[in-house]
């Protein structure tokens, strides 16, 4: 079974940390570009970050950038998503992404993205 399971979300406060994690199943990961994306209630999808399948190419939104950290496991199908100095504008469904390709860049276009974890809840609250 072809999957992405989201893991790491909940609830911190401003200036917090959190860890996310994509743990892909059913397909050769390595040949994978794996990217995050957010939605919070009432504003469009948002890509924030990027990792290509070798782990050498990464994009960050200006939103996150120097903030967030993208890093990738291949032996271990994963790809995690380091946050640190949470706002409250960074609450939303984080969800990552995974496409196929032979050149190792990456994007944050989530129209190229094949593959959709179910997403997992960061709320950045006092």
């Amino acid at each position: 079974q072809l999957q992405l399971v989201e893991s790491g979300g909940g609830l911190v406060h401003p200036g917090g940390s959190l860890s996310l994690s994509c743990v892909a199943s059913g397909f050769t990961f390595i040949y994978s570009v794996i990217g995050w994306f957010r939605q919070a209630p009432g504003k469009e999808r948002e890509g924030i970050s990027c990792i290509s399948s070798s782990g050498t190419a990464k994009k960050y939104a200006d939103s996150v950038k120097g903030r967030f950290t993208v890093s990738r496991d291949n032996a271990k199908k994963t790809v995690s998503l380091q946050m640190n100095s949470l706002e409250p504008e960074d609450t939303a469904v984080y969800s990552c992404a995974a496409f196929f390709g032979v050149q190792d860049i990456c994007t944050m276009t989530p129209q190229v993205y094949v593959m959709w974890g179910q997403g997992t809840q960061v709320t950045v609250s006092s």
